[in-house]
């Protein structure tokens, strides 16, 4: 176990340059009832406005965040929901991910159906971090304590931008140090329900960075409340390939076909050569041809890559 000493005197070894490692790795479980997650409330307006500190990684881990990606979407033909972990996540291969590599590559249009449905089905990405929540405007018995907070690609593309500023005149900062680092001031905004009722993060955005507190004592005592973060990452947070494979079989209502021998194959081969997320899409069997739903809510743009793109790149052929 890590101290807080160790850990400040380290912080510069497991600082930007350690984040830089991690966000190398990113760029080749449900939650829901769990009280240790923070979620932001909005009101009756859909608004939301609080500010939180992203703390350091929690005792002798590694990283201040871990990456998850879940499918969440629900068959309009059978009415049933497919809510999972990815095994995408810890670099195995995943059921979903191969099917959806199969439609994908059924037409080189991008408004077919085939290609609709697979990205309806799509797998979204997450991150989760520990946060010392500082001011919580419509929660306020939250202020003062750490949480998990699970968050989208919207937000970590803002924390992204501080490790990583666009531009030479900018200063780097880890948002996830203590003394270096600075308060997130998070302000959510809901779009109107004819439009999806999504939420927006533009507004959210950084503070001056400095010290969490001027008392290292204090700021320890926050630390020690970390949550372990490779808890998520633990295989047995993830149901196995065939439990997986029968449960999305029969939220599609596909029975006794099964993913395609190739597009299995391909994905295989692919999880051996790096970790990049769906690499089944290069596969190049059109052996199962299943009518994709009749219709389906629209996905939610905020926490998903660019998945237009992604499919290309990987019809393409390419990483």
């Amino acid at each position: 176990m890590v101290d807080f000493a160790a850990m400040r005197a380290n912080r510069g070894a497991k600082g930007l340059e350690q984040l830089a490692k991690e966000l190398d790795k990113l760029n080749t479980g449900t939650t829901s009832k769990d009280d240790r997650f923070w979620r932001p409330v909005t009101d009756k307006a859909g608004n939301a406005a609080a500010v939180f500190r992203l703390l350091p990684a929690p005792g002798d881990e590694a990283a201040a965040f871990v990456r998850v990606w879940e499918h969440r979407f629900k068959n309009p033909n059978t009415q049933k929901w497919y809510v999972e972990n990815s095994l995408t996540t810890i670099g195995q291969t995943d059921p979903v991910v191969e099917y959806n590599a199969a439609l994908w590559n059924l037409s080189e249009d991008d408004k077919s159906p085939s290609r609709v449905q697979a990205r309806l089905q799509k797998r979204k990405i997450s991150y989760i971090s520990n946060v010392y929540v500082i001011k919580d405007q419509n929660t306020p018995e939250n202020e003062g304590k750490v949480f998990l907070y699970k968050y989208g690609k919207k937000i970590w593309d803002k924390f992204n931008a501080a490790m990583n500023p666009e531009f030479d005149d900018e200063k780097a900062v880890n948002p996830f140090d203590l003394w270096e680092g600075a308060n997130f001031q998070l302000k959510i905004t809901t779009g109107p329900k004819s439009e999806g009722g999504f939420r927006n993060y533009d507004k959210s955005k950084f503070a001056t960075p400095g010290p969490l507190f001027a008392d290292d004592d204090e700021m320890e005592k926050i630390w020690k409340r970390c949550h372990s973060l490779q808890q998520f990452l633990d295989p047995s947070q993830f149901k196995s390939y065939d439990e997986l494979k029968e449960k999305f079989e029969k939220v599609i209502g596909l029975r006794g076909t099964g993913v395609p021998a190739a597009a299995r194959a391909a994905a295989a081969a692919a999880a051996e050569e790096d970790d990049a997320p769906e690499p089944a899409a290069r596969a190049e069997s059109k052996q199962t041809r299943t009518a994709p739903p009749k219709s389906a809510p629209a996905a939610d743009p905020s926490d998903d890559e660019d998945d237009l793109e992604f499919f290309k790149k990987l019809a393409r052929g390419e990483d």
